[in-house]
């Protein structure tokens, strides 16, 4: 009771503010710069490459940008006003905390169903929820602009957007409705459909051939230039730490021992945008035979703290995730999905946190640049906004109190205003991507000058 008490004081602290309105964008290069040194270097001396690429694709446009840049959004959110559609319960939301149109995809879960999720969980945190409804909507500014929308036909995703979250919210409010809701191929159209589709058309045996090669019967990882093998060191590392790694599955979901021999160990490099620079391992294992046909690869990802913590502190007390920042992302993908992969869990490698999870044959990535209309944009906005609703929905209450002490959709559902929402959230979007657009200006000018940005 007193830590729920404790948290709920921190909950009135992020939510008091009335939103009046927005702020204006400003020119602030020198911070900008700063922040970007700042938050990148601690990784310069163990992954300077991956950093180097990082730079390189923040400078290509402002979409790229915003992904790259999370802890200036939420040191951003410590100033901005707050919304007019929230509540102190509605500031243990569990979010994941970085909704941009690019951590949206399809996957098949653990029984076999293709469905549009949310599917990046590095930030998974407990805030207000219109955070990510924020972030998301900003996204949505860049990436309609970038594909030739209009600011009158993004508007229309947006509020489409908003709409169907809201509307999913309602939904779920009324009954039990989460533990069962997926947007499959068949509840779906156009883009989200075909991403859907190509996610459930995927196959063991090309992921194999895409990273692994079979020689005398045994399968290695290719050598690659984003894909290369570990020191000795590091080697006995990773496999001392896959060996902990297997007991943070739950017994029930774990399988027989022979399933996580290890075959091969790769460091991979140049994946993600705001992750570059944190080391990521690819594990090949043995999978549930001793056939080369079925081996399985583990994506081991190092984490560090969840930016969303930089507007509310201290709201999702380490002690719930062990103070592994791995235990945290593994919690939040086990939440905010149905069915989720039987092998996400966390490990800690040379002291460092690590998520764990199958690098699935069967998942594919929102191709937010296939939105080149403004009807394919309002359609695909319409399951983005179910989908994070599905996600917060089924992080509350159901799946740990201790967590979040609140029916979260109830509670949602209590103070979204549909179309007031939709025009805060709009007029949000709007201005804030015009910080973002002014913010990359001064990182290119930078960039181009040489500043050491890492």
């Amino acid at each position: 009771m007193a830590r729920n008490l404790k948290r709920l004081i921190g909950a009135l602290a992020i939510s008091i503010i009335v939103c009046t309105g927005v702020q204006a964008a400003t020119s602030r290069p020198s911070f900008v710069v700063s922040d970007i040194y700042n938050y990148n270097h601690p990784y310069a001396a163990t992954d300077s490459g991956d950093l180097a690429t990082k730079m390189q694709l923040m400078s290509a446009s402002a979409f790229y940008f915003y992904r790259g840049t999370a802890d200036i959004f939420y040191r951003d959110t410590t100033t901005l006003p707050a919304s007019s559609y929230t509540s102190n319960a509605t500031g243990f939301t569990w979010i994941g905390g970085d909704a941009h149109l690019s951590n949206f995809g399809a996957q098949r879960d653990s029984g076999g169903t293709a469905a549009f999720t949310t599917d990046d969980f590095d930030e998974g945190y407990l805030g207000q929820y219109v955070w990510d409804l924020r972030r998301a909507a900003v996204s949505m500014v860049l990436a309609g602009r970038e594909n030739g929308l209009s600011d009158s036909q993004i508007t229309s995703g947006i509020n489409t957007f908003v709409a169907a979250y809201v509307t999913q919210i309602n939904s779920f409010a009324k009954g039990n409705g989460e533990a069962s809701f997926q947007l499959t191929s068949g509840n779906t159209s156009s883009v989200v459909k075909d991403t859907i589709s190509d996610a459930n058309d995927g196959s063991r045996s090309d992921l194999l051939s895409k990273y692994t090669s079979t020689k005398n019967g045994v399968r290695t990882f290719q050598n690659a230039s984003n894909l290369v093998a570990v020191s000795s060191a590091n080697y006995t590392a990773i496999s001392n730490a896959v060996d902990n790694y297997i007991q943070t599955i739950s017994s029930s979901k774990r399988y027989a021992a022979s399933y996580y021999a290890i075959k091969d160990i790769h460091q991979k490099l140049g994946s993600g945008t705001g992750s570059l620079g944190r080391l990521r391992y690819y594990v090949l294992i043995e999978g549930p035979s001793t056939s080369t046909s079925d081996d399985v690869i583990l994506e081991l990802k190092q984490e560090a703290s969840s930016n969303v913590a930089l507007a509310a502190p201290g709201q999702l007390p380490p002690a719930e995730y062990g103070s592994n920042e791995g235990e945290r992302v593994a919690l939040t993908n086990k939440a905010q999905l149905l069915n989720t992969d039987v092998l996400v869990g966390y490990a800690t490698i040379n002291g460092a946190p690590y998520y764990v999870h199958e690098k699935s044959p069967y998942e594919e990535d929102f191709d937010y640049t296939q939105l080149s209309s403004s009807s394919k944009f309002s359609t695909a906005m319409t399951y983005v906004g179910q989908a994070l609703a599905s996600a917060h929905a089924l992080a509350d209450q159901d799946y740990n109190s201790a967590i979040v002490p609140y029916d979260i959709d109830a509670q949602i559902s209590a103070v979204a205003n549909s179309s007031g929402l939709q025009t805060e959230i709009s007029s949000f979007a709007f201005s804030y991507a015009d910080q973002v657009n002014l913010d990359w200006q001064a990182f290119v000018s930078a960039y181009n000058a040489g500043t050491p940005l890492y």
